[in-house]
């Protein structure tokens, strides 16, 4: 299944597995991300969020439905990979910014 996503949240899901620098460039400067029970601000942690991530798990992901839900895009996807649990379908919580993302918050 095919799904329209907002660009940057297309860029994200397109440079998530294999590129920490598109995926910290798609964010705000201040942006906040929330996953796995810890929280990281401003792009540089983001990147170094997305590195770590990539160090410790080799994964896909396939975004399958889309919904807009009190001022957030709510993107369901498809996780499968090396990581405890696999595979799984989380929810990415956007908030957009203009063409960039402000914050994201990733859960079962």
């Amino acid at each position: 299944m095919s799904i329209q996503l907002p660009k940057p949240i297309a860029a994200y899901f397109s440079a998530d597995t294999f590129d920490s620098e598109a995926v910290s460039m798609c964010f705000t400067e201040n942006a906040v991300v929330k996953d796995e029970k810890h929280t990281y601000t401003g792009v540089g942690a983001i990147k170094q969020w997305k590195i770590d991530a990539s160090k410790k798990y080799t994964y896909t992901t396939e975004p399958f439905a889309i919904e807009e839900k009190d001022g957030k895009t709510i993107v369901s996807s498809h996780l499968a990979g090396n990581f405890p649990g696999s595979t799984v379908d989380l929810r990415y919580f956007f908030v957009l910014e203009g063409d960039k993302i402000s914050s994201l918050e990733i859960t079962l």
